[in-house]
């Protein structure tokens, strides 16, 4: 199965997040802000990124566009509770490929997953 790197500075969000993927079969590795998460990709490689939008030290937008940086082609999920339809177009232009809003199902996460490692 695929593996996933989780970026989150909530402990029960990447929790969630590891829980629900990992009960698919996916290996999830957690990151708690962009800066870890950076150092992270810079060793191991990722078939689908899920970040938080809003983090200390370095923020989901400056992330896609570091993580962009190393890796063109992975996809990138967002996590968050931002609905601004600025930021999520921020986002989509900085390389993001997909958007979903907290708090979610883990199902819909699932799904949306499975879509984008198709």
């Amino acid at each position: 199965m695929a593996r996933i790197l989780a970026v989150d500075d909530s402990p029960s969000i990447r929790a969630l997040v590891s829980n629900a993927l990992g009960s698919d079969g996916h290996g999830v590795v957690q990151a708690c802000d962009g800066a870890e998460a950076i150092s992270l990709a810079a060793t191991q490689a990722f078939d689908l990124v899920i970040t938080d939008f809003n983090m200390p030290n370095m923020n989901g937008l400056e992330f896609i566009k570091r993580y962009r940086e190393q890796q063109k082609f992975t996809p990138v999920l967002v996590l968050t509770t931002e609905v601004n339809p600025t930021l999520r177009s921020s986002a989509k232009a900085a390389g993001a490929t997909g958007w979903l809003v907290k708090p979610f199902q883990a199902d819909a996460l699932r799904t949306l997953v499975k879509s984008l490692l198709a």
